[in-house]
């Protein structure tokens, strides 16, 4: 195969990825004005699902115009060469291989971001504004541009500085030292997440005393849950959208819920969605997600180890000098049509897990509450109750409310 030929097949993925996303999206939005089935019937009344059907119409057109943004820039970068300049102008600063792939990834990162910054901006401040969403000041908003940047650094070129040593000093079997570390980081992050990493962006509190601590320990107690870290987040600080999820295991087990959740549920239907959560750590969810994140990441690296010194991936993109960076950029377009059958797998996995979690809800606390509870959750972020099949099929690592509806009231 030639360099030519290589690089038309990294740019045909890049096209036939996008069509099939649009395609999707817009198949989805053909189902936006579609009358209510008649279980959801009293999740919106005329007027609010008037408002989530101009809701989901604005946030359709804004992300068809993000996402050929998107592609016209990556193309104009792959077309005009711009990995050989970066490569060049992070060349001209070190020596260093190491250093020269941080630079190269710092430099593209951040030129990505400042490019997509205007859309989400616009996004946060004037569509999530005009719906009512919106909670985020503009100091929240770069600040947490600023932390996500440092964090990135700090963390991704640890672990990208560690695959690269690796990868000079084992050759070929570079792979199983990096699968090794990334493991190892994969745990610490599911374990220490929310106690190192949330505190970063948001402010958590233990729950206080009261009748719904009361009753989420009596709930605790009767399925035989020790759960002692029980957190209230500040999601209000950026938005009116609620959620409840589950982190960590063993001693480092932790439900933290939005006060937002606390807002807009009464404490039975709070109750019900952390029994739901509590599934989906009875069920081992999170310790069989986490197993096949690391099989997925291995499977990935080993992959990884035997294209990465082949010196086409660098000359597909025009940069003469081989390298480690050059060939991971070029090996992540071709590795995307297999990671977006993994993640349509773990997506179709995720949906079971759902309904699980829900069963368990349902059988150890009640079913009513929880029903109740999610069309509060759906009326009060407008969320799209009549999807496309396809799209959820696609897309959804949730059942959709219609769906979780039925399964509930079996």
């Amino acid at each position: 195969m030639t360099p030519e030929t290589l690089f038309l097949i990294i740019i045909a993925i890049l096209l036939i990825s996008f069509v099939i996303d649009q395609v999707l999206d817009f198949l989805n939005s053909q189902h936006f004005g579609d009358p209510l089935p008649a279980e959801l019937q009293d999740v919106f009344d005329e007027e609010e699902y008037k408002k989530s059907q101009r809701y989901k119409k604005e946030r359709y057109k804004f992300g068809v115009l993000t996402s050929a943004v998107s592609l016209v820039a990556t193309l104009l970068f792959f077309f005009f060469d711009g990995f050989a300049f970066v490569d060049e102008l992070a060349r001209s600063i070190s020596s260093n291989e190491i250093v020269i792939a941080l630079l190269f990834f710092g430099i593209i990162m951040i030129a990505s971001d400042i490019l997509s910054t205007p859309f989400s901006y616009y996004s946060t401040f004037v569509i999530e504004e005009k719906y009512g969403f919106n909670k985020t000041t503009r100091k929240t908003f770069f600040l947490d541009k600023l932390k996500g940047w440092l964090m990135g650094a700090v963390i991704g070129g640890l672990l990208l500085g560690a695959i690269i040593w690796f990868y000079q000093s084992t050759g070929a079997n570079f792979w199983l030292y990096a699968w090794g570390i990334v493991t190892v980081f994969t745990v610490l992050m599911n374990l220490f997440y929310a106690r190192f990493i949330v505190p970063l962006f948001n402010k958590q509190t233990p729950l206080e005393e009261g009748s719904l601590r009361s009753q989420i320990e009596t709930y605790a107690t009767k399925v035989g849950f020790t759960l002692d870290k029980i957190f209230v987040i500040d999601g209000s600080k950026r938005s009116t959208k609620a959620n409840a999820y589950f982190s960590g295991f063993g001693s480092e087990k932790r439900v933290t819920l939005y006060d937002t959740l606390i807002k807009d549920l009464n404490e039975e239907e709070i109750v019900a969605v952390l029994a739901h959560e509590v599934g989906h750590y009875k069920r081992n969810h999170i310790i069989i997600n986490l197993f096949a994140a690391i099989i997925t990441t291995g499977f990935t690296l080993w992959l990884l180890s035997l294209f990465i010194g082949n010196p086409l991936l660098s000359e597909a993109l025009n940069v003469s000098k081989p390298s480690f960076h050059i060939g991971l950029i070029a090996f992540g377009v071709l590795y995307s049509p297999i990671s977006g059958i993994t993640n349509f797998i773990m997506n179709f996995l995720s949906r079971k897990f759902e309904y699980q979690a829900d069963n368990f809800a349902k059988h150890t606390y009640a079913a009513r509450p929880l029903i109740s509870g999610l069309k509060k959750l759906s009326k009060n972020s407008l969320s799209n109750l009549t999807p496309h099949p396809l799209y959820v099929f696609v897309h959804y690592s949730h059942p959709t409310l219609l769906q979780r509806f039925r399964n509930l009231k079996k």
